[in-house]
């Protein structure tokens, strides 16, 4: 409970003290794009089922998902989760195709010393990769970071939680 509420107070930091906007990276990704960030509240069911999904700790109601459209069609999904990796916060992009595949996993805010921050093409491991039963785990699907043990292992859980969220919330709609 005490992670809730400490993530809780630092979502308004990151979110407006942020180095790169969600929005800005999503529109760098997407060229030709348009984002639109919309909010859902979960019920307690779907809570139960993302975490059955990411399995990992999950208890927020309120999630927000960000829409990439170009001419109208959605291109993309964008999540932005904030996690602490040791000691200090983590906020990490993650945006998801239509069929529910990862594209593209981006830092954007690191507070842990920048020698625990993975190399950019690490990130690149993620492409492609889909929720499935025993998949995205670090050592199996995702290389393990020598010096970066927990921050791999870290973006590679929630990036599980990232598409389960979009499983829950729009691959169930489909």
């Amino acid at each position: 409970m005490r992670k809730v509420i400490l993530l809780m107070l630092l979502i308004p930091i990151f979110v407006f003290g942020l180095e790169k906007k969600p929005e800005d990276v999503l529109k760098a990704i997407y060229p030709n794009s348009t984002v639109e960030v919309k909010n859902y509240v979960l019920t307690p069911q779907q809570v139960e089922k993302i975490k059955q999904l990411a399995k990992v700790k999950f208890d927020s109601r309120l999630v927000s998902l960000y829409i990439v459209k170009r001419e109208n069609k959605i291109i993309a999904y964008g999540y932005v989760d904030i996690h602490v990796v040791r000691t200090k916060p983590e906020v990490v992009l993650y945006t998801i195709t239509p069929d529910g595949k990862l594209d593209v996993v981006q830092v954007l805010h690191f507070g842990e010393p920048l020698e625990y921050l993975p190399e950019e093409n690490w990130f690149k491991n993620f492409k492609g990769k889909f929720l499935d039963k025993d998949s995205l785990r670090v050592r199996s699907d995702i290389p393990n970071v020598s010096g970066a043990t927990l921050t791999s292992k870290a973006v590679t859980d929630y990036a599980r939680l990232a598409l389960a969220v979009w499983q829950v919330i729009v691959g169930e709609q489909k």
